[in-house]
């Protein structure tokens, strides 16, 4: 359903009564920030800059733009051209959204719709449309509580990767709900700012587990008397060599035969390691499982590690990260697409963040509309849909959401 003026003007309305009421915080160092706004009817506006918050919450309260950014750099001249800004260096942005996380919940709310023939179908749009062969699509994704405790999963590992191996503070590291369909992470520290592209690429690069050998790991054939022995690293290895052992533990933990053969061992491997599952998990207090099973070589290793870079590395999106001159969403602003707000998380409470109840913007009233298809979805406590064709009063939070994800239309009364 394409959003008409009416409908525009309705949420418009809405996002113009948040602002209003609510204060949206300024980052730091924002008189080098350069800030940007998406708004409903006029495309995007950037290279804006403000001396305080008022001038920017007497923006937000006039124009009241759909989306609120601000760039993750520092600029003698925010306001200037992108090639005259004068660039003095960027805070570290890190984006983890169930896009890039493949979750079986994709197949029951996605929706996908072949920009050339009109042909649609569920979950992750294909290459190439089945029918016409065509490459345009439009996407409707939807976020649920699978998809978003698959991003915070993410966010943990990487949480982890920041503290123990590259030695951030807590205080140096700031984490939000992003609005949508995941979260950011923000590295604040003087030790981040001057770091270009090609050094932000090597981060990235970290994180994902890209590149690694595991033969620089401690994954080798060790030869001795005549004897090869294949030795590994333990769990309690400093970065990527107890990570790769941790994943190793994890994989052997939870293995199915169907699983292992997965990573691309053979049937008979599979069940050599089922068989001795728990000598293996006990040998882990010693040297560690390497060179204990008999049949179980160096390469069936190497397959298990491959796919413990896989369960251990974090899901980030590249782009974001090395882009030294990222716009970003602005804390506490409203997100176009669902009406949830950009919110801080707690990182001493972040494995009980609830999303479905802290991004809430509208938390009173109710709104009449009249819902095209909507999946069945959570906000706070309860349970919604899932609506197909129907008028239905909503909770104010939820008739946002559907309007702005385009699939529902205010009642006439409420125009």
């Amino acid at each position: 359903m394409k959003k008409t003026l009416s409908q525009l003007s309705f949420i418009q309305r809405k996002f113009q009564e948040y602002y209003l009421k609510g204060k949206v915080p300024m980052p730091s160092r924002f008189e080098e920030r350069e800030f940007g706004f998406l708004l409903f009817s006029e495309g995007m506006v950037r290279h804006k800059g403000f001396e305080n918050s008022k001038d920017l919450q007497r923006f937000l309260c006039e124009f009241t733009p759909s989306d609120v950014y601000y760039s993750c750099a520092f600029y003698e001249h925010p306001e200037a051209p992108m090639d005259e800004k004068g660039w003095l260096g960027a805070d570290l942005i890190f984006d983890i959204d169930a896009d890039h996380i493949s979750t079986p919940c994709r197949k029951m709310h996605d929706v996908w719709i072949c920009g050339g023939c009109g042909f649609g179908g569920k979950g992750a749009a294909p290459e190439r449309c089945p029918h016409c062969k065509g490459e345009r699509f439009k996407v409707k994704a939807w976020a649920c509580e699978v998809c978003l405790e698959s991003a915070k999963a993410e966010v943990l590992k990487l949480l982890d990767m920041l503290f123990e191996d590259f030695g951030f503070s807590e205080g140096e590291v700031r984490v939000f709900f992003s609005g949508h369909r995941g979260y950011h992470v923000h590295v604040e520290s003087e030790a981040v700012w001057s770091l270009g592209s090609a050094a932000r690429k090597e981060i990235v690069d970290y994180v994902l587990g890209l590149g690694l050998d595991a033969k620089f790991h401690g994954l080798e054939n060790l030869k001795g008397y005549g004897i090869a022995r294949v030795v590994g690293p333990s769990l309690e290895d400093f970065g990527w060599r107890g990570r790769l052992a941790r994943g190793v533990y994890e994989i052997i933990l939870d293995a199915s035969e169907r699983k292992l053969e997965s990573l691309g061992l053979s049937r008979r491997v599979a069940k050599l390691l089922l068989k001795n599952r728990d000598k293996i998990l006990e040998s882990w207090n010693m040297e560690g499982p390497w060179g204990i099973i008999r049949g179980v070589g160096l390469e069936s290793w190497k397959k298990l590690v491959a796919g413990s870079i896989n369960l251990q590395s974090a899901k980030v999106d590249t782009v974001v990260t090395t882009d030294v001159h990222r716009l970003i969403r602005l804390e506490n602003t409203l997100h176009g697409k669902t009406g949830f707000k950009k919110t801080r998380v707690d990182l001493s409470h972040i494995e009980e963040f609830d999303p479905f109840r802290e991004g809430i913007a509208f938390r009173k009233g109710t709104v009449k509309v009249f819902v095209t298809e909507s999946p069945k979805i959570k906000i706070g406590d309860e349970l919604f849909g899932p609506l197909r064709d129907e008028w239905v009063e909503l909770p104010t939070a939820v008739a946002v959401l559907l309007l702005c994800k385009g699939v529902a239309r205010v009642a006439d009364e409420n125009v």
